[in-house]
This record gives structure tokens, C-alpha cells and sequence, in this order.
């Protein structure tokens, strides 16, 4: 490999990297963080090594979450010891490898600029962040189900069997890892809707895709733990905790208490982006006929994401929803990073548009733009927030503002020492200096034109000849 092609692969590499690297330097001055559900998880995966099986003495039982994952981290604690902090450290992995995925998912629907600020929205949220640093499996859980989603969209774009049924047995490890991957198939079945082609077509592929699940439940819950799926104790299967716990008679949870969370562990700038994308959606989607069939998977994943969660949490007033909302709706944080990070192609569609001199393309461009704005808003708001979580001994992800109803955790190691705040701010000017070269030159292709609009407003049309934005 020759000097021009290594600065070649650098140059179109280093923003993604530089994103991954930051998060990454990020998360080792995090946490971890704990709770009682990490207790349980750590104790489930620790009874893998010592009975073959996710057994806990706490319940005198099995775990009530499916297996996988915790047959996972069993793996790794054999490869490397059984201990807390490798068991957080193999779910930070598999965060950096969700971030990764959200990019590629991004790139392959919207262009790689809008993978670029997905990713790096979805990666510098709390709610990633405090999530990648405790033992939960939920982070692994979303890497296979964003995985399975990235196969299934080239399976079909290529019209792939092979690639299809990989996706199906990704789904498969995915739905076996924990019960929320079933959201993945919204996406999926959207993109299949309106992309398949002639292979993919036939029923009886879309039924064998359901082959390698009902096969893999078939073994564990019937042939390896022998009791069925649909056996009938408090932590198993589908009489779940979560389905059986309520809130106390005399309380009545809010139908907005999602939104009360995802003000918290998104930001408020991150949700006016969202909803400025989403008004920019309705009313230019004529312009966007590439794009809709991408923005409207994000959506309705993102809808049926937190509609379930409100449902069972306020329509059932039951405890466990209500109060964990950060892991109810963790699945659908990917598909509001993406939908909110699609200003920018829409922007450039926009702009394209303004040849036409109509007042609502000029209109629906500075809202795009606003929204930008308050996207890179957002993450610096985010980084600032992640660095005082590091630093406080107990945290709590709220869903009511009145009262400490919400999703707590303790954080093992605040952080107080200089050299640990220093590691956190070189891993936020990594992913910041990643983005802004990924966007340099989009950055000076509006400073020309803002510089030559205020100059001589009535050589607009001119600057619109000559500067290109490219995707």
C-alpha cells in the first residue's frame, strides 16, 4: 500500500473513526453503572460457568429474559475472567459495534453524511452512553437486530436468498438475545414492501424466514430447558414480570411520559430537530420520492417503538413499562437518529429546489437548516451532560417531572481526577473534528454562498449555478 492510498483510506475513514474512537475514549471514564436488573444479569450469566444454564439463586430459577446473551457473556468471561467490568466492557464492544451499524444503515439509505451524523447522534445520546456502560443486554440485542436489518436491505436490494435467510437467522440471534428485536421487522418489512423483487416475492420465502426462529425457541424452550415457551411462571417467558406488576391504585401515569423521558436522554434540541424533520417531510415530500419509503420505516419503527411502551405504561398502568423507559424504547433511538439526521440530504434537495423561486422551498430550507443547527446543538448539549453523569454517584432517567418515577442506576466510579475529564474531552473533539471534516466541504459551499448572497442578493441565481452541494 503505497502513501497516497493509505491517506486515500484515512481521508474517507477518519471521520467514522474519529466518531468510534471518541465514543470509545468516552465510555472508559463511564461508570459503570448499576442497578438491581444488572445484579441479576451479571448473577444469570454467571450461572452459565458454573450450571451450563442462566440460572439465578436470587429467583431459585431460570432468568425470565431469553438466553442468548447471556451464553455470550459467559464466552467472553471464560476467555478473559469473571468479573463485573468484563462483562461491561464486552457490552461497550458491542455499543461501538452499534454505532458502526446505525452509519452503514444510514449510508445505505440516505448517503454516508447522513450515516456520519446518525451514528454520531445515536452515539453521544446518555441514554446510549449509560446503557453501553452497564450489564444489560439490551446493547447486544439492538447490534443483532440492526445487523439483521442491514443484511435483510441488501438481501433484498440484491434479491439475495443467501443473503435473505442470513438475515433470517440474525433475527433469529436477535430475538433470542431479548424479546424487543421483534421491532426490527417493521423496518424490514416496510423496506421488503417497497423494494422486493422477483426471487424475494414468492410466500414461501417470506415463510421460511421465520424457519430459523421457530426452530431455535423449538430447542431451548422445549428440548434444552423442557418447560415450553409459554410456560406458565412469573420469570419466564410471556407472563413476564413486566406484564403482571402495577402501579399503586391511586396513580394514574401521564400518556406523555415517553416524551418526558426522551427529553432527558435524547435533549430537547434533539426532538425540535426531529419534529422540524418531520414537518419538512410532510410538506416536500413530493421532492423526497427517493427518501420516503427510507423516512417512513424510521417513523413507523419509531411510532410502534414508543406506542407499545405508552400502552402497557399508561393504557395498563403497569409499573415495569412505565418506569423503564430508557430499555421500552431503546430500539427505536437508532431510527429517530436517522430520521432526525436526514435534514441533511432533504436540505440539499431543498436547496436544489430554490431554482424555482418558490416562497415554501425557501421556507422549508431554513427550517432544514434550523434543524441542522440544532442537531450540532444537540450533541455538544449531549457531551456536556455525559460529563456531569461521570461525575454524580446516582442518576435517574425520569419519566415523571413531579416525581422520581424512572429508571435509576448507581455510578460504581464518578469520575473526579483531571487526566479522566481530559480523556472525555479528547474523545468529544475526536468525533466533532470527524464530522466537521466529513462536512468541509459542504461548510465552505455555504459560506461562499451566504458570502455571495449578502454581497449581491440579486446574484442568487448565479450561486446557484455554481456551487454544488453534494450528498
Amino acid at each position: 500500500m503505497n502513501k497516497n492510498t493509505l491517506q486515500i483510506l484515512l481521508g474517507e475513514n477518519y471521520p467514522l473513526f474519529s466518531i468510534m474512537l471518541g465514543a470509545l475514549l468516552v465510555s472508559i471514564t463511564l461508570g459503570p453503572f448499576q442497578n438491581f436488573d444488572t445484579q441479576l444479569e451479571y448473577e444469570a450469566a454467571s450461572g452459565v460457568i458454573k450450571w451450563g444454564m442462566p440460572y439465578m439463586k436470587y429467583y431459585g430459577d431460570m432468568i425470565n429474559q431469553p438466553p442468548l446473551g447471556f451464553y455470550i457473556e459467559a464466552l467472553f468471561f471464560k476467555l478473559f475472567g469473571l468479573s463485573f467490568n468484563n462483562g461491561v466492557l464486552l457490552i461497550t464492544l458491542f455499543s461501538l459495534g452499534c454505532i458502526f451499524l446505525v452509519f452503514q444503515i444510514g449510508k445505505t439509505l440516505y448517503g454516508k453524511s447522513t450515516g456520519l451524523l446518525a451514528a454520531a447522534l445515536f452515539a453521544f445520546t446518555p441514554w446510549h452512553f449509560v446503557l453501553s456502560r452497564s450489564f444489560l443486554i439490551d446493547v447486544p440485542c439492538l447490534f443483532f437486530s440492526l445487523l439483521c436489518l442491514l443484511v435483510g436491505i441488501h438481501a433484498i436490494r440484491r434479491d439475495s436468498e443467501v443473503l435473505f435467510m442470513a438475515s433470517s437467522i440474525l433475527f433469529a440471534v436477535a430475538l433470542l438475545t431479548k424479546f424487543f428485536a421483534v421491532f426490527v421487522l417493521i423496518p424490514l418489512a416496510l423496506f421488503y414492501i417497497s423494494h422486493r423483487q422477483k426471487k424475494l416475492s414468492h410466500i414461501f420465502t417470506v415463510a421460511a424466514y421465520f424457519l430459523p426462529t421457530l426452530i431455535v425457541f423449538f430447542l431451548w424452550y422445549d428440548v434444552i430447558w423442557g418447560r415450553g415457551l409459554l410456560y406458565g411462571e412469573s420469570h419466564t417467558s410471556f407472563t413476564h414480570d413486566d406484564f403482571v406488576n402495577f402501579n399503586p391504585a391511586n396513580f394514574k401515569p401521564s400518556y406523555f411520559f415517553v416524551g418526558t423521558f426522551l427529553i432527558e436522554a435524547v435533549g430537547i434540541f434533539f426532538l425540535i430537530a426531529f419534529s422540524l424533520s418531520l414537518i419538512v417531510y410532510v410538506f416536500c415530500r413530493d421532492s423526497f420520492t427517493k427518501l420516503l419509503s427510507f423516512d417512513m420505516m424510521c417513523l413507523a419503527t419509531s411510532i410502534a417503538v414508543i406506542a407499545v411502551n405508552t400502552f402497557l405504561g399508561a393504557g395498563l398502568n403497569l409499573s415495569f413499562p412505565y418506569n423503564n423507559a430508557i430499555k421500552y424504547n431503546y430500539q427505536a433511538l437508532p431510527y429517530l437518529s436517522l430520521l432526525s439526521a436526514s435534514l441533511l440530504p432533504k436540505s440539499v434537495l431543498i436547496y436544489n429546489s430554490l431554482k424555482s423561486k418558490k416562497k415554501r422551498s425557501l421556507l422549508l430550507f431554513s427550517i432544514a437548516a434550523v434543524g441542522i443547527a440544532l442537531l450540532g446543538l444537540t450533541l455538544l448539549v449531549n457531551m456536556h451532560y455525559i460529563n456531569y453523569l461521570s461525575t454524580i454517584d446516582h442518576l435517574v432517567f425520569k419519566v415523571d417531572i413531579n416525581r422520581s418515577a424512572g429508571y435509576s442506576f448507581v455510578n460504581s466510579a464518578p469520575i473526579t481526577d483531571h487526566f479522566s475529564i481530559a480523556i472525555q474531552y479528547l474523545g468529544f473533539a475526536l468525533a466533532l473534528s470527524g464530522l466537521t471534516w466529513a462536512t468541509r466541504n459542504k461548510i465552505a459551499a455555504a459560506l461562499k454562498l451566504i458570502t455571495a448572497v449578502l454581497k449581491s442578493p440579486c446574484s442568487k441565481e448565479s450561486v446557484t449555478r455554481t456551487i454544488s452541494i453534494s450528498r
